[in-house]
């Protein structure tokens, strides 16, 4: 589908009819706020802060508890719907899989780039997230998961569109649950959250500078997007995969610069092959695996090319002030052309 098609289909989504209480735009109403509240106070750890304090993690899914989902969903999308949250579990390696090797990978890359037709380098983003907003403090509530769609797009005169969609693409045409300033309320699938049209912005630096297409200059790239006005090099591979979800904010790479930054992967340590895995998006790909800084990051990337599919955050270790276990998954991006 053209970029400007998948624009249109995503501002043009029908709303579904209003009688239905599942599809309410509203905030939570008053008893649903009140069986939140004391939910909370039932479940070990969620302790409330002196202060109120808003924290959203750009982290994904996954509630404090079982019985925490299972309520949420019941209070937000009503006792005979579906549930308004489907909390996704950590993906799986499928059975029996082979691991390719970065280096493969990489080689591939190579190969692809120079094939005719191949993709070529465009700025602006299309994505599937799903995210964890945490609040502590008076009022707050459970963790609740947050499934986004992001179109961004920039145009000659430096101006940029970014539209944002409240949609879960496992739950099609089911209610979705966002996030303001009253807390998480339920929309129709395909609400428009924002459209919004930002002014020229030509600067010189990461990420508005054209991105380089060779590894060495890349990585260089990601040094100086991970540490602006500073030419500290990145010094992990935690910190360099940050650096990659940095830039995918802002370009879908073309087959030369994916072979680039396919060759700054297989260059990086403690970056293992763990096996094929299928997305979200129901995509297959090779999952690569890093662990530090509290998080398991698992990469993942077509093998044929070394594109990059999606990028997974699980939390290896608990956080008891915000509920949230060691396990869980805890920010989920997926990537599309």
């Amino acid at each position: 589908m053209a970029h400007d098609d998948e624009l249109a289909l995503l501002r043009g989504a029908d709303p579904v009819p209003g009688d239905d209480p599942r599809f309410r735009d509203g905030p939570l109403p008053a008893h649903a706020q009140r069986q939140l509240n004391q939910l909370l106070h039932s479940v070990p750890g969620a302790r409330r802060r002196p202060a109120r304090q808003v924290r959203r993690l750009v982290w994904g899914i996954e509630m404090v508890s079982l019985a925490v989902a299972a309520a949420l969903a019941l209070v937000l999308a009503g006792s005979s719907g579906a549930p308004a949250a489907a909390a996704p579990r950590p993906l799986t390696l499928r059975a029996g899989s082979m691991p390719v090797t970065l280096d493969q990978v990489a080689d591939g890359a190579r190969a692809a780039a120079w094939a005719e037709g191949a993709p070529r380098l465009r700025k602006g983003t299309h994505v599937q997230t799903w995210s964890l907003a945490m609040r502590s403090g008076p009022g707050a509530t459970a963790p609740v998961t947050l499934p986004e769609e992001r179109v961004t797009s920039w145009h000659a005169d430096g101006s940029h569109t970014e539209l944002v969609v409240a949609t879960d693409p496992r739950s099609p045409g089911e209610p979705v649950i966002t996030d303001g300033d009253d807390g998480p309320r339920t929309v129709h699938d395909g609400k428009v959250l924002s459209d919004r049209t930002y002014p020229p912005s030509r600067g010189t630096a990461p990420p508005q500078s054209r991105p380089p297409h060779t590894p060495v200059a890349l990585r260089g790239y990601l040094a100086e997007l991970s540490h602006p006005g500073d030419r500290a090099p990145i010094t992990g591979t935690g910190e360099l995969l940050d650096a990659v979800a940095m830039f995918l904010r802002h370009w879908t790479p073309g087959a030369q610069e994916t072979a680039a930054l396919s060759r700054v992967l297989a260059d990086a340590e403690d970056l293992r092959p763990a096996g094929a895995v299928t997305d979200r998006l129901g995509r297959v790909g090779q999952a690569y695996v890093h662990e530090g800084d509290g998080l398991r990051r698992m990469l993942i990337l077509d093998p044929a090319d070394g594109t990059v599919l999606g990028l997974e955050h699980t939390v290896t270790r608990s956080d008891r002030t915000y509920g949230v276990r060691a396990g869980k998954v805890m920010s989920y991006s997926a990537w599309m052309r």
